[in-house]
C-alpha cells in the first residue's frame, strides 16, 4: 500500500460520504492481476440490457497499489473522482448451478484486470481500485448505456461472441439472456488470453455447456508452454482469434459455417483483434468500410460477406467501441 496520498484522512471521508453511492458486496481473485468485483448500488438500478456498460469511480485522494506506474496528479484534481467505463458482466449460473438472468439484482457483475502501467499517463483507476475489499465504498454511475446489445438477434441465428481477455464480460451477460430466453440458434463464445489462469469463467462456462447443448465455449491461450515449445506432446502453435477463423479451424472443429445469412457476431477487446472500420477524417474509401492496414477479425468477416451494424439499420458484425 502506498502512503504518499495527497489529502489528509478526515478530509478524505469526507469526499468519500459526499460522492460514494456503492459498495463492494463481493470479490474473487481470479489471481492478483485479475479479479472479479460485485457493486451493490445504494439505491437499485432499473433494468438494462445485456451488453451495456456504466462507470466505476474512486477519488484520486485514495491509496494506490505498491508496485504500479507512479503517478504526477495536479492538485486541481486531488478531491476529484477517476472514473473508468464497464461493461457489465453476470455470473451465468447460481450457487446451486442454475441460470440467472444477466441482472437479477441487487448486485452487479464487473470482470476487471489491474493495469499496471501505461505508455502514458499512469493508469488513475484499477491501482486503486485493486486496493479494495468486501465492503469497500466506491462510486457508480447510475446510468446504464451502450448500443452493444442483443436488439438484433433473432431467436434462431447462430450468434458467435469473440473477446480478449475481460472482453467477454458483456457476452457472458449475452449468453445468460439468450439461454434464458430459450434460444434456438447456435451460441458460440470465443475468449483469448494470454494463459489458462486468465479464463475467470473457464468452470462455468463448462458447466454451462453441459446443460445447454446448442453452448460452446473456446478459450485460445498464446502464452502456456504447449504453444510455445515444439517439443512439447501435443503442440498446437501460438494461435490467434483470427488465425482461428482464417484457417477453417474454428468452423471445423465447431461445425458452424460463418454464414452472413443467419449469424451474428459480438466483438468486444483488443482494438488490434478486432480491426473495426476508420471513422471520420480516416475512412477514406467511399466504396465501402475503411478498414485497417493490418486486418482483424472484421477484414475476415467482411470479406466473408458479413456487413456492419450501423444506426441506420442492423448489420451482422457488432462492436464493442468504448474500449
Amino acid at each position: 500500500m502506498t502512503t504518499t496520498l495527497y489529502i489528509p484522512e478526515d478530509e478524505a471521508q469526507q469526499l468519500r460520504e459526499k460522492f460514494y453511492n456503492a459498495e463492494i458486496s463481493s470479490l474473487r481473485h481470479v489471481h492478483g492481476d485479475l479479479w472479479l468485483f460485485r457493486v451493490r448500488p445504494d439505491e437499485p438500478i432499473g433494468k438494462f440490457d445485456p451488453g451495456q456498460y456504466t462507470s466505476l469511480g474512486l477519488g484520486h485522494w485514495e491509496p494506490r497499489l505498491e508496485g504500479t506506474q507512479a503517478e504526477s496528479v495536479k492538485e486541481s484534481l486531488h478531491r476529484k473522482v477517476v472514473k473508468r467505463a464497464y461493461s457489465i458482466s453476470c455470473p451465468m449460473l447460481d450457487e446451486n448451478h442454475q441460470l440467472v438472468q444477466a441482472y437479477s439484482g441487487p448486485d452487479l457483475e464487473f470482470y476487471i484486470v489491474l493495469v499496471r502501467e501505461n505508455e502514458g499517463p499512469a493508469p488513475a483507476l484499477t491501482p486503486r481500485l485493486f486496493m479494495l475489499d468486501q465492503g469497500s465504498r466506491l462510486w457508480i454511475g447510475r446510468k446504464i448505456t451502450g448500443h452493444y446489445t442483443l436488439a438484433p438477434v433473432s431467436p434462431d441465428d447462430n450468434v458467435i461472441f469473440i473477446a480478449t481477455g475481460t472482453g467477454e464480460a458483456p457476452h457472458n451477460a449475452m449468453v445468460a439472456e439468450l439461454l434464458a430466453g430459450g434460444h434456438r440458434g447456435r451460441l458460440i463464445s470465443v475468449v483469448c488470453v494470454r494463459q489458462k489462469r486468465d479464463l475467470g469463467y473457464l468452470e462455468t462456462h463448462r458447466l454451462l455447456e453441459q446443460q445447454y447443448s446448442q453452448y460452446r465455449y473456446v478459450p485460445l491461450t498464446t502464452r502456456e508452454p504447449e504453444n510455445l515449445d515444439p517439443t512439447v506432446p501435443n503442440y498446437v502453435g501460438k494461435i490467434y482469434v483470427q488465425q482461428f477463423l482464417e484457417s477453417g479451424q474454428f468452423e471445423e472443429q465447431l461445425d458452424c459455417p460463418l454464414d452472413p445469412t443467419n449469424t451474428h457476431v459480438f466483438l468486444c477487446g483488443n482494438p488490434d483483434m478486432i480491426g473495426a472500420p476508420l471513422k471520420g477524417k480516416h475512412a477514406t474509401n467511399p466504396d465501402g468500410p475503411t478498414l485497417p492496414e493490418k486486418p482483424g477479425v472484421c477484414q475476415l468477416l467482411y470479406d466473408r460477406g458479413f456487413t456492419f451494424d450501423a444506426k441506420e439499420g442492423h448489420g451482422s458484425i457488432h462492436v464493442e467501441e468504448y474500449w
